[in-house]
């Protein structure tokens, strides 16, 4: 049985699609046949993300590994005009094509509220939540006493997943729903509004049941290789559209990290040849 990775929050702008991305190219290099589907039907980022990934290695004449298209339609922007049963529909018909082939399903969520993004995080094994370093970010996953900055409550999203969670429980056929929320693009200095967040989203994990894990910094890399479909895992010396510095090492250093937090670590392409 394939494993499901749901890379999702209901706040556009925190870096869904970039380690969604990221997470794809690392478990493909790991040698895993991993299935993509992007329910961001209007952005579209991961579908784009490999569409250029396949025309800059045709055009390159290099190989790369390839994920398996488990988009639930060609023109997204069209399925996100359809009726809600239409994308449920659509989405159903593409899950079950992956289950049968991929050892992973990697699936990036709209920014938002959704029929078929409550459907997909129904089906999750593992839920991906990057989140940035404010408390805008924060108020995704719980809210806070405008005066004092305690813990009130948790968002509608962490109850999302605690449905999902119980759902899941309920069924007694797939192991506990492992959640993970990445604390992403984290400033390079120590500042007292991080501390403030730190102790906020510990309170949180322990109250509704997440991980904390590291995510991606604010990185030009991870931008300046998006154009081509590429990514840090997929430098090497045949593969250098870009001139490799040690920032982009360093690059390499976080997304084995990344995958060690989900305990992904033994599909994170390790044999790869370091980019020097």
């Amino acid at each position: 049985m394939a494993k499901v990775i749901v890379v999702g929050n209901e706040k556009g702008g925190a870096g869904k699609s970039t380690i969604a991305i990221h997470l794809a190219c690392a478990l493909l290099h790991g040698g895993a046949k991993v299935a993509v589907c992007d329910l961001d039907l209007r952005q579209s980022s991961l579908a784009r993300f490999f569409a250029h990934r396949k025309a800059w290695a045709a055009d390159a004449k290099v190989e790369l590994p390839m994920p398996i298209d488990a988009h639930p339609a060609v023109d997204g922007v069209a399925l996100a005009k359809a009726e809600v049963s239409e994308q449920l529909a659509r989405f159903e018909e593409a899950f079950a094509r992956a289950l049968a082939e991929a050892d992973f399903i990697l699936i990036d969520t709209p920014g938002g509220d959704t029929a078929v993004s409550r459907l997909a995080h129904g089906r999750a094994d593992l839920i991906v939540t990057p989140m940035n370093d404010s408390f805008v970010d924060f108020d995704m996953l719980g809210h806070v006493d405008p005066v004092t900055l305690e813990l009130l409550k948790p968002s509608l999203y962490s109850e999302t997943v605690w449905e999902a969670r119980k759902a899941r429980a309920a069924s007694g056929q797939r192991a506990p729903l492992d959640w993970v929320v990445l604390r992403n693009r984290l400033a390079t200095t120590e500042a007292r509004n991080r501390r403030r967040i730190d102790e906020r989203v510990e309170a949180l994990s322990r109250r509704v049941g997440f991980r904390v894990g590291p995510g991606l910094r604010d990185r030009v890399i991870y931008r300046e290789l998006f154009p081509f479909g590429l990514t840090v895992a997929d430098l090497s010396p045949l593969v250098r559209p870009v001139s490799v510095s040690l920032s982009h090492i360093a690059a390499r250093q976080e997304l084995r990290s990344l995958m060690q937090s989900l305990g992904l670590s033994n599909w994170s392409g390790e044999e790869l040849q370091a980019a020097e």
